[in-house]
Parts: C-alpha cells; structure tokens; sequence
C-alpha cells in the first residue's frame, strides 16, 4: 500500500469503533469449555484422598498424595520435592520472594543490603512488576537465540548484591524461545557470590506445546546435580492454562532442603490448600498421558490462530520487521524498526485495538530500543484477532513512515 492507502485504511478502521482484546495471553472461552466436565460433582464423590483424608477439612499442607503424583510425572521430580498450592503459580512465585528477602538483605560477605535480580529481556512483565513493587533492582540480560546471555549472566552473580534470577525457560513469555541444554547447564554451573541465589524457574508453559513435535526441556533439577547447584532453583507451574485459570493448581519443586524450608514458612502462613481442587484435578487427568490428551484439544484451538497472525506478518511486514515463529506457548514477539512500537501500539489504542503496552517485556516499561510489541492470540475469535492483526501492521508501517530516521 502507499502511504496514502495505509492512512485510508486506518482511517477506516477508527470509524467502526472497534474493541478488540489481545493485551493479554488468556484462553478463550472455547479453551475453557474443553474442561467443563472438571466441574461435575463426581470427581469429588467420595471426597476421600487415597491416603484417607477428607479433602474437606485440614491437613496435608504440601498436597494430596494423587495430585503430587500428577506433577510428579508432569514436571519430571520426585513426588517428595513437591508442594501443591492455590490456583496461581504467580502467587507462589510473590510468596517465594517475599520469604527470602530478609535472608538476601543480609546475604554474603560484602554484601550492601541491595538486592539485585537478573531480567532475561525481552520477558514477562508480571516478573517486572513483582520484583519492582518489592523494591528490587533489575538488571537486564539480553535474550539470544537459545535463552539469556548465558556469559554475561556469570560475570553478573559475582557481584553479592544479586541475589537471584527470573525466567520462563520453555516458550519463553514473549519469544517463545525454549532454553537449549547448553543454557541449562550454564545456569546449573552458575556460581554466585551470594549464598542464598535463587533462580525462579516459571516452567509455565512446560507442555504447552501448538505442534506435536514440541520443543523439549532440559531437567534443571537433574542438571544442577552434576554441579551441586540443587538449591538454586525454585520451579514452578501451574494448570491454569490446561483448566481454569481462575480456578486452577499450582506446584513448586525445588531441592529437599528447599521444600523442607519453605513447608516451615507455609506452616505458618496456611492450614494448606484447596484439597477439593486437587482431589478433582487428579481423578480427571489420572496421569500425564491423561493431561497430553487434553493439551493438544488446546493445541488444535489455537494453532490456527498463531498461524494466521504469522501468515498476516510475513505477508504485510516482510522486510521491515522480524517476528518470532514459536512451537508453543501463549505469545508471538514482533521487534519494530527502532523507535517505533509505542507509537505502532498509540495508533492500535486509539483505532480501537489493545495490546499489551509497548516497553512492558522490560523492567519498568522501558524498552531502551523502543521495538518490542507482544502479540497475544489465544483470547479473541479468529474473525476479530485477523481485523486487529491487519491493523496492527497498518500501523506499524504508518509509525515506521512517520519515523525520520527509517
């Protein structure tokens, strides 16, 4: 299109008052609709645990014994490592934070009271959020083609003011890059100067996968033994995105000493979780090859809607941007020409189309390039995820014209 057809076309757009969603990686409702029969009284009749406890009142502060056995298989850790909590691996992740900052102000010789984080960037922007509302100092690491700059991230833990790291290490939120088994073991040979260091490994998306042949995932756990770097890391994921994210479970995983540790605190923080959800969860899935079945009546959902937002960017922006082609996951990531996604995602906000705020994939909203748009697919119809599509790269060409400098 010329300059002139594109303004036309946006023109347009602007007219018909459009509302259109994708600021977020949610499920449709036809995603949620694949999980009704979770909701059927049955899977809670009789409300009876296999070790005998009624899942109706106190006790069992780590899980119901059926339940961890389902994250058993699925996260690939001992049972016993395990602890199965609410409906938010978010609020696992807030909670692990909060209880480790005493010890990271007062961490390791030299220390200066500072707690510093390492931000895989471009990442997810609820990490950001957590990690700067409690007052932690973000350093950014870029992201290369197989995970974080695995060289710069070694030199940057001997300072002893950085206490841990923060990253989503399959399908990456929003590149949707899978960490290769080089960049595993990188950061299970880390050697940080900080005795407590703590890297929060958010596997959300460890079997999200759009293609049957799905990227696969080195196991941290067992890449930290050759090292003996197990209390490192913190794992965490939920079913939110396999059930009902407003009505889900979660897991951590971690070292033997790092689930006794942090059984100690939730003693005193909670009688335990909802053993009802737990109990429902593990009688309907039954087992891993129970929840792969499920995942790829997702995959089937949303595959086409990734497909056609991919069509629609090699078609329109071949040449002017790149774009990320992943295997799974929730997310695309668009990089613009330099200086150029606020003002793409000003012009998608005012023709009536919102995405996720430009500069959020980057501590504190900044993005020093001013590149990065995350594309979210899942949540709206097809009809309606093609017409903000469309418009996005509409824009994007009118803010890449504006631009002196493109």
């Amino acid at each position: 299109m010329t300059l002139q057809q594109l303004q036309a076309t946006y023109e347009q757009a602007r007219a018909k008052n459009l509302a259109l969603d994708m600021s977020r990686g949610k499920p449709e409702s036809a995603q949620l609709d694949l999980s009704d029969d979770l909701l059927k009284a049955k899977w809670i009749d009789p409300p009876i645990a296999e070790n005998g406890l009624d899942c109706r009142n106190y006790g069992v502060l780590d899980g119901i014994p059926e339940c961890k056995r389902l994250f058993s298989e699925l996260m690939g850790t001992p049972a016993e490592q395990l602890i199965v909590c609410g409906n938010a691996s978010l609020n696992v992740m807030y909670d692990y934070l909060v209880q480790m900052m005493p010890y990271w102000f007062s961490c390791g010789e030299g220390a200066t009271g500072a707690v510093k984080f390492l931000c895989p960037v471009p990442g997810y922007d609820r990490h950001f959020g957590m990690l700067a509302h409690l007052g932690i100092e973000m350093v950014n690491v870029p992201m290369l083609a197989d995970g974080p700059d695995m060289q710069m991230m070694a030199e940057l833990v001997k300072d002893p003011a950085v206490k841990g790291t923060i990253c989503v290490p399959k399908y990456s939120n929003p590149e949707g890059k899978t960490f290769s088994d080089a960049t595993v073991r990188a950061f299970a040979a880390l050697k940080p100067a900080c005795p407590d260091f703590r890297v929060i490994w958010d596997n959300a998306y460890l079997i999200h996968d759009l293609y049957d042949n799905g990227d696969a995932l080195l196991n941290v756990h067992e890449a930290a033994k050759a090292y003996g770097s197990e209390d490192f890391f913190i794992e965490v994921c939920s079913f939110s995105k396999i059930t009902f994210p407003g009505a889900s479970v979660s897991c951590v995983a971690a070292s033997p000493a790092n689930i006794a540790a942090i059984k100690a605190r939730m003693n005193v923080q909670t009688i335990g979780h909802d053993k009802l959800n737990q109990l429902r969860h593990a009688r309907y899935f039954k087992d891993l090859a129970g929840v792969k079945a499920h995942m790829r009546k997702h995959a089937n959902l949303i595959r086409p809607k990734f497909e056609a937002v991919l069509d629609i960017l090699a078609r329109d922006l071949t040449g002017v941007a790149t774009w990320t082609v992943p295997r799974g996951g929730y997310f695309i990531s668009l990089d613009l020409p330099e200086g150029t996604a606020k003002r793409t995602a000003q012009l998608l906000k005012e023709a009536g189309v919102t995405l996720t705020p430009a500069g959020a994939t980057f501590p504190h909203g900044h993005d020093p390039h001013d590149r990065n748009l995350r594309i979210a697919p899942t949540f709206p119809p097809m009809e309606e995820l093609i017409v903000a599509t469309e418009l996005l790269t509409v824009c994007a060409r009118l803010a890449i014209a504006e631009c002196p400098s493109k």
